[in-house]
């Protein structure tokens, strides 16, 4: 079944309900279609494909809800901090600490996440927990609010609605290739050899945290600009923020790590269940 099959749905078709709802507000019912797809997940894409294929599922970006009120990225009164933008050597160090950091065979962690797409004024918000095991192996297991699985063993890439009885299947790399979808914390290394990497532009007023700013080294990524946010103490990814080429926002923020286990590789494939609707990405 194709993904982005109209047919496959009753009238009035969903598609068919959300164009309407940008055409009334925006005009966009023809760029919709242009966009629509399951392409850089975790960058405002996936949001779409959710709504068109049922109905919102907050799950979207891998994306948290912030606590604070000043968003990474963002303009902010906060004065820059000269010192650490004139410090091309603290910059490699914390790189460096990064990558030793997740240098284990694996992690778990939970988060929070939150997406919103700009064009329809839209902003979900869910929650779950993450399993990496390096290198390009990943599962995000979103418990709130609804359940929903995002498995990759780095070749495939399996999302899995239970409660819907569907999954999704594609090949892994037209997502996650060169740090889409968050893949960068299956590999840190991906950072400095897809990324140009510089300090944010402001730091978060009262935050302690290091702020990086990567821009894709490959322009033709629909992925914009990912912020990340450092424990100066653990050197561990406390959050990220992405915007898209449409100013799409996902925001994730992860919390609980362990890097004491080996997960087993079973755990980055999936068994479709019998009598699961399975959806083709493009």
């Amino acid at each position: 079944m194709n993904l982005l099959s109209d047919t496959q749905y009753s009238s009035p078709s969903i598609i068919n309900r959300i164009l309407l709802a940008l055409y009334d507000k925006r005009g966009y019912e023809i760029e919709l279609i242009e966009r629509v797809n399951i392409g850089n997940l975790f960058d405002g894409n996936y949001i779409r494909t959710m709504k068109i294929t049922s109905k919102i599922i907050l799950m979207t970006c891998i994306v948290i809800v912030s606590a604070g009120s000043v968003v990474l990225g963002q303009e902010s009164t906060v004065q820059k901090n000269t010192t650490m933008e004139n410090s091309p050597d603290l910059l490699e160090n914390v790189l460096d600490l990064m990558e030793q950091r997740y240098s284990t065979p694996g992690f778990s962690a939970s988060f929070k996440q939150k997406s919103t797409l700009t064009a329809m004024d839209i902003t979900d918000t869910a929650s779950g927990t993450i399993i990496v095991k390096r290198p390009g192996m990943m599962r995000w297991e979103y418990h709130t609010p609804d359940r929903q699985i995002i498995i990759t063993d780095g070749e495939q890439l399996w999302i899995y609605r239970p409660d819907e009885y569907q999954v999704m299947v594609g090949k892994a790399p037209a997502f996650f290739k060169d740090g889409k979808g968050a893949g960068f914390l299956s590999d840190m290394r991906m950072l400095r050899k897809k990324f140009t990497i510089s300090w944010a532009e402001a730091k978060l007023a009262n935050d302690e945290n290091y702020h990086l700013k990567l821009l894709p080294v490959d322009e033709r990524l629909e992925l914009k600009t990912i912020y990340l946010a450092v424990d100066p103490q653990t050197y561990v990814i406390k959050n990220i923020v992405t915007y898209n080429t449409y100013d799409d926002k996902t925001q994730i923020w992860l919390t609980d790590y362990d890097f004491q286990i080996n997960p087993d590789d079973a755990a980055f494939r999936f068994i479709i269940p019998e009598g699961i609707d399975v959806l083709e990405l493009e």
